[in-house]
């Protein structure tokens, strides 16, 4: 690059700060947007999660799914617990392990079945499956639950041993329970457990409030917008020590021709060296000549 001719070279620089900026550009707008869909996602959280308890049916209605505008709603549920078919959904991040939220089928009094997370258990002393899963209250119960949308299949395709989930992924869940259940199984949310009455002896240890860290998304976008602003500086920082070391090589060209040519300058027509000196050099050279005389 240093052969192009100077006014090239700044303009490759130049277009490398721009390209530099648009990228930067691209990837605050991407923070800004993850931040908005946080914002929401509290906003959310402090709208739905302790609003009073309503019907199933008030919030997903028969034949319908559930509105994401109701994420985290309570909702009250009177039936009966499916105790046969209790899942697990292994490898959960609680209490510092690799813990198993238990998921159990819950027929209203109307035939809906939705799937309830009790909360979640660690893994055993000396194994890898819990040691104990508190059961169900049975018969009879009024349990409300916050809702959720079920999650996706795991990307990696993983599986899991029979009578447990890789995740909540309702469609998975359908097929693994009984038919029956399965088939009258509420495919759009399930539902995080707030209480059961009646109140079992033991529960499963309760899953964690959701965070109101709205994460660092707004500083990251920030940032990037400071980087494209920092590339035209450094390039503009480039531009400049560039045409200071020029004027400094004319300078010292200059000097070294002088108004009068030395005895031993270059003949007519073959051009005069113009290699910059360092000054300290210089001044050894004056001292070493000087010492000699």
């Amino acid at each position: 690059m240093q052969n192009l001719p100077r006014a090239g070279r700044w303009a490759i620089y130049i277009a490398l700060a721009v390209v530099f900026a648009i990228a930067c550009a691209f990837l605050s707008h991407w923070q800004f947007t993850r931040n908005e869909e946080r914002s929401h996602q509290l906003a959310l959280v402090a709208q739905n999660y302790d609003a009073d308890p309503v019907p199933l049916a008030a919030a997903i209605p028969a034949g319908g799914e559930l509105d994401p505008q109701d994420e985290w709603r309570p909702v009250t549920l009177t039936g009966e617990y499916l105790a046969d078919d209790q899942l697990l959904a292994r490898n959960r991040p609680h209490g510092g392990t690799s813990a198993f939220e238990v998921l159990v089928p819950f027929r209203l009094d109307d035939g809906r079945i939705l799937l309830v997370d009790r909360g979640w258990v660690p893994p055993g002393d000396d194994q890898p499956e819990p040691d104990a899963v508190p059961a169900p209250p049975s018969g009879e119960a009024t349990v409300v639950v916050r809702l959720r949308p079920g999650e996706a299949l795991p990307s990696s395709g993983r599986s899991a041993p029979e009578g447990q989930v890789p995740t909540i992924n309702l469609d998975l869940v359908a097929d693994t329970i009984s038919s029956d259940a399965g088939t009258a199984l509420e495919r759009s949310a399930y539902g995080v457990v707030v209480t059961e009455d009646p109140a079992p002896a033991t529960v499963p240890n309760a899953l964690e409030s959701p965070s109101d860290d709205p994460g660092p998304h707004l500083s990251y976008a920030i940032q990037w917008i400071m980087f494209a602003i920092m590339g035209f500086v450094f390039i503009g920082y480039v531009i400049r020590t560039e045409r200071k070391h020029r004027r400094e090589d004319a300078e010292d060209a200059d000097d070294e021709l002088g108004p009068a040519a030395p005895a031993d300058a270059a003949p007519a027509g073959r051009p005069a060296s113009r290699r910059r000196r360092d000054r300290d050099a210089e001044d050894e050279d004056a001292l070493i000549d000087a010492a000699g005389r």
